[in-house]
């Protein structure tokens, strides 16, 4: 199968959602509304553009001078004032558009085209162009006839437009591709969405992306299931076993964690599950690096907590064994977080992942329904990367005999399932810990009393003699 040759964005996540870029030669509609980052998408694509070689031409048929654009474009860090006026050629067609109409302004593009050489056209302000136009077919001409000489010179078309149309409209059928920028309000967040509509003669990830606007432009977060919807490497076929941090477990468990898998610990706040995780962080080494990618807690209050158990997190930090991630729950977008993950993991050569906790990364989703996809490619994903994965959900209750899972289809992902409580037992509170699932492994599914201390963490078979132990309530059997 012929491949089309492609004009690389210089923004990976479209370029992920493009599948490898924008058809060289092909035209696209940028469209959105005002705010929505049109102009700073078509030249944050220009000035990559050059970087890798090329030319470009922009043309805007808009009245605002060039000067109030590049004085924005300034603050951007892919602006280069070097090549304004060199690669990046800046004309207005507006007074042509506005005293001699659409057809001169089709000759004055050509001529430009040819004579800057360039593989980039951007047409800033398509909105006027209809306006001008008399007819649905005069604006379907102008497009066609500017679509078709730069074609002929081998050159990409951006056509800008504040004025989003129908899927019928004119413009809509006669180009290749429809890039739509938009926004939507949840609560009092913002959250900015990027869609392909069409993709002439090429692949794409369809449905909704998430974007931001920063110092260095758009940035885009192709869905975590679409770009991972298969693995990128193959499964690991490594059934070896990995300490968990914790003899007495690793006893009960068949000699520690499988490697390459996911292990989840359910339990309610202050239960000990960011204790177990540190545990298991602390066994990376340089040659097996660790990462601990939390929500809650700051990096030094991680760090004092893991002294409080025994645990000297930063000298784990300091030989380069361990890595610490934070982000705080205030704001953050999930797709933005898995690939904040997957690339740490990617250039930290990570081996051993604690996320502490997935209910944190839940928080930032504003689809609660794509979260079990998410979160199994995810998964998925780290698995075949060789990761072993140790993470933390919270649990809303303290006490009682109802275990809320977390969330529908999530506890089927993770391979191994461990459950914390608080049980109450001859008027003390003790900590219990109960194995529920070892995918493809026998384990011990006896009742684990643990105990916390400044030496770390020990499990102990101390529920022998109780009943009812799972309601939080436990009173000793009649022999004890």
């Amino acid at each position: 199968m012929e491949q089309l040759k492609r004009i690389q964005s210089g923004i990976a996540g479209l370029d992920a959602i493009l599948k490898g870029g924008l058809v060289a030669g092909a035209s696209y509609i940028i469209q959105g509304h005002p705010g929505s980052g049109k102009t700073i998408l078509a030249h944050q694509i220009a000035f990559n553009h050059v970087r890798n070689g090329g030319r470009v031409l922009v043309a805007t048929l808009l009245a605002e001078s060039h000067e109030r654009l590049f004085q924005f474009l300034s603050t951007l860090s892919f602006f280069d004032k070097s090549k304004v006026g060199n690669e990046v050629q800046f004309i207005s067609a507006f007074d042509t558009l506005d005293h001699e109409g659409l057809d001169e302004v089709v000759k004055l593009l050509r001529r430009e085209i040819g004579r800057q050489q360039a593989s980039v056209l951007v047409v800033d302000g398509l909105l006027n162009a209809r306006i001008k136009a008399n007819t649905q077919l005069d604006a379907k001409k102008f497009i066609t006839e500017l679509q078709g000489h730069a074609a002929f010179a081998g050159c990409t078309v951006l056509f800008l437009t504040s004025s989003p149309q129908e899927d019928g409209s004119p413009e809509h059928t006669m180009v290749d591709g429809i890039v739509e920028l938009g926004e939507e309000l949840y609560g009092s967040r913002s959250v900015r969405r990027i869609q392909l509509r069409k993709t002439r003669g090429s692949g794409a990830l369809s449905g909704l992306h998430e974007y931001e606007i920063g110092d260095s432009g758009l940035v885009v977060y192709p869905r975590l299931e679409s770009l991972y919807s298969l693995p990128s490497l193959p499964d690991s076929t490594d059934l070896s076993r990995i300490n968990s941090g914790i003899a007495n477990l690793d006893s009960l468990i068949g000699g520690g964690l499988p490697r390459s898998s996911v292990t989840l610990i359910m339990g309610p706040s202050g239960i000990g599950k960011t204790s177990l995780g540190l545990n298991f962080l602390a066994q990376s080494s340089v040659d097996e690096p660790g990462l601990h990618f939390g929500f809650y807690e700051t990096p030094q209050r991680t760090r004092l907590k893991a002294r409080a158990i025994g645990i000297d997190l930063q000298a784990l930090e300091d030989s380069g064994a361990v890595h610490l991630i934070w982000q705080p729950t205030t704001e953050g977008l999930l797709d933005c977080l898995g690939a904040r993950l997957l690339d740490a993991v990617r250039e930290k050569r990570i081996k051993r992942l604690f996320i502490d906790s997935l209910g944190g990364m839940a928080r930032t989703s504003t689809n609660s329904a794509r979260l079990v996809e998410f979160f199994s490619a995810l998964m998925n994903e780290l698995r075949a990367r060789g990761v072993t994965v140790f993470a933390t959900w919270e649990m809303r209750d303290l006490f009682g005999s109802e275990i809320n899972a977390p969330g529908p289809g999530l506890s089927g992902i993770v391979d191994n399932l461990v459950l914390m409580r608080f049980v109450e037992l001859n008027s003390e509170l003790k900590r219990l810990l109960s194995i529920l699932k070892m995918r493809d492994s026998v384990y011990d599914p006896s009742l684990l009393e643990v105990i916390i201390n400044d030496h770390g963490i020990d499990l102990n078979k101390a529920f022998k003699h109780a009943e009812a132990v799972l309601s939080g309530s436990a009173k000793p059997t009649s022999n004890a």
